[in-house]
């Protein structure tokens, strides 16, 4: 895909266009470079650079899987206090390509720091010289290819030459554009809060589609900040806001080899000391921090695969959130479920077998299940005047809503998962070509 306004966006969402994103402007401390390196068959940008100029402070969250990519294992092993570079590809996962994978990121990550340690000394007052290991990697692909380490050597002066100091919206875009794969549309996000009486940018971008369930943080994502926050407060920030948000979501019940979210921070904004993530003086930067994750991970869902609906389950009054969670996933990653949304059935009998089969104790006199404004479960009794054309007319709607109170407790979880179609088959047995 050639960047252009004409063909922002994949011809299944011809009618999104550029005026339904948000404004993200410029952050300081932060530039952006994109550029297609031939990843693809089509001409497209397929590797994109986040470089912090001053070095920026971070914190990052992993796939729990127990096979891991190349650049996870690259990322794990990182000690520096600053980040310089986070370079991300896509076409290609770097995932069970073994010593040869790992050795790539080496090499790129040496042609990378002699880059821009050359812009520093070009451009900065007081140029420092970028280490290898001052650079993170993200990669989303393919698993098990060959990884493309020359197509992208071959392109890294050409990324670092087209580094923006200043960014818009449009290429935060074009950043947002080149980490897709299987999405449909780039997703960002954006809030602006205060630290004390400081103003700071609580910028957003995410991918993921496909392969899509939280053990961890799914998919890739990442944001961009310029508070002044050390990496221990921003672990803190973002331990805490990760689980109602992208551990909130799943598209198809499988976990990534390559799933990572991470947060940066340029320290540009001259807010107040912060020494731990509980400060009082941190309330409005966690809400506008779980508001991007949220809005990103909701993005995810509804870019999902196929999707056709996008379904929101609340599960409410369990023991222990623990048991919101699982019976909330139970139902979110079940595919008859899923299938059943898909041709707008409002098979009830489905939810009741995925709260039962998610182990969690039920007293099924205190059940109650409702699809959307309509109660359908009461106390486990059907309700008398249950309508199912009326429940299966609110099930047309683009946005539906699962509540289930389990009568149990005060403890509670939201999910957020997707409709199974035909078009979910059609991908992923076309997803390599």
């Amino acid at each position: 895909m050639v960047f252009s306004i004409n063909n922002f966006f994949d011809n299944r969402n011809k009618k999104t266009i550029i005026g339904h994103f948000q404004d993200l402007d410029h952050l300081d401390g932060l530039s952006i470079s994109t550029v297609s390196a031939g990843l693809y068959e089509k001409k497209r940008d397929d590797l994109v650079l986040f470089y912090f100029r001053d070095g920026a402070n971070y914190a990052s969250v992993f796939t729990q899987s127990k096979i891991i990519s190349e650049n996870i294992k690259w990322n794990q092993k990182i000690k520096s206090q600053k980040l310089f570079a986070l370079l991300i590809n896509t076409r290609n996962a770097n995932a069970l390509t073994g010593l040869a994978g790992y050795n790539s990121l080496k090499e790129i990550s040496l042609d990378l720091s002699k880059k821009l340690s050359e812009k520093q000394i070009n451009d900065e007052e007081k140029p420092k010289k970028i280490s290898t290991n001052e650079i993170m990697f993200a990669c989303t692909g393919t698993i098990g290819e060959k990884f493309p380490k020359d197509k992208i050597k071959k392109n890294i002066n050409d990324l670092v030459q087209k580094i923006k100091y200043t960014q818009n919206k449009l290429i935060w875009i074009k950043a947002a554009l080149g980490i897709m794969t299987t999405d449909t549309k780039p997703k960002l996000s954006m809030s602006e809060c205060k630290i004390g009486s400081t103003i700071v940018k609580v910028y957003g971008i995410a991918k993921g589609s496909g392969m899509i369930y939280p053990n961890m943080a799914t998919t890739l994502g990442f944001i961009f900040t310029d508070a002044n926050l050390s990496s221990s407060v921003l672990q803190g920030v973002l331990k805490k806001n990760i689980e109602t948000t992208f551990n909130a979501i799943s598209c198809d019940g499988d976990t990534s080899t390559n799933d990572m979210v991470s947060i940066f921070s340029t320290n540009k904004a001259n807010n107040p000391s912060v020494k731990n993530f509980n400060d009082p003086k941190l309330k409005k930067f966690n809400e506008s921090v779980h508001e991007v994750l949220l809005n990103l991970s909701k993005r995810v869902v509804a870019d999902g695969e196929g999707a056709s609906k996008f379904i929101t389950i609340n599960c409410e009054k369990c023991k222990t959130v623990a048991d919101a969670k699982k019976i909330s996933f139970s139902i979110a990653n079940s595919s008859l479920i899923k299938t059943a949304f898909a041709g707008e059935d409002p098979n009830w009998g489905r939810i009741v077998m995925a709260i039962g089969k998610s182990g969690i104790k039920i007293d099924i006199k205190k059940l109650s299940i409702s699809i959307g404004p309509y109660k359908i479960l009461y106390k486990g009794n059907l309700v008398k005047d249950y309508d199912e054309n009326k429940v299966g007319d609110y099930m047309k709607n683009d946005s539906i809503n699962i509540t289930v109170d389990l009568g149990l407790g005060g403890k509670k979880f939201t999910a957020y998962t997707m409709d199974l179609t035909k078009e979910y088959i059609e991908i992923n047995s076309d997803y390599r070509s």
